[in-house]
């Protein structure tokens, strides 16, 4: 299936995302709920703590290439002209939380393409290991995610788009049975 057409099905209420030219759909479980909670709450605080500090968006379709439309499970975006059209690009940020049934996909196809469509930031949050995983770029213009770390525990989550945006990682967990 083309990404046109993807984005032509009707809406039928379940998570899904268009991966390399096939369908592929999650429901979540409840720790990634939590998980979501978690960071959404936090990203929230900090945008609201200041100004132009642009917008956190729960799953949109991210038009990547002809044969992908990701969902992201939390996107960061610094600025919209409109709220009711797609997303113009690729957000700053994209969030990935672990699911069952998708993890591999955040982990390995949709990386790549994430990273050969430009995006500037991953976060690949994993709920079972507890720990989040951070792919940039180090400068614009850099062809590959030149700068990964992998933090849990205490180490503090960062990012060079979102400046005094400092979350401890086991606080993200600390709400999962």
């Amino acid at each position: 299936m083309t990404a046109a057409e993807y984005i032509e099905l009707p809406s039928d209420g379940r998570w899904r995302e268009l991966i390399d030219g096939v369908v592929v759909v999650n429901e979540p479980r409840v720790d990634h709920g939590l998980v979501f909670m978690s960071l959404s709450y936090a990203l929230l605080h900090w945008i609201n703590q200041g100004l132009n500090r642009g917008y956190l968006l729960p799953p949109v379709d991210v038009d990547i290439d002809e044969q992908n439309v990701f969902a992201p499970d939390i996107s960061w975006v610094s600025h919209l002209r409109s709220a009711r059209e797609r997303l113009p690009g690729l957000p700053g940020i994209c969030i990935e939380i672990r699911s069952p049934s998708t993890w591999r996909y955040d982990v390995g196809t949709k990386l790549v393409h994430y990273r050969d469509a430009g995006l500037a930031e991953l976060w690949l949050v994993d709920s079972v290991a507890e720990t989040v995983i951070v792919h940039w770029r180090s400068r614009p213009g850099v062809l590959d995610f030149d700068v990964s770390v992998e933090l849990h525990g205490d180490d503090k989550l960062t990012s060079p788009q979102l400046p005094g945006f400092a979350l401890r990682v086991a606080d993200i967990f600390k709400n999962i049975p």
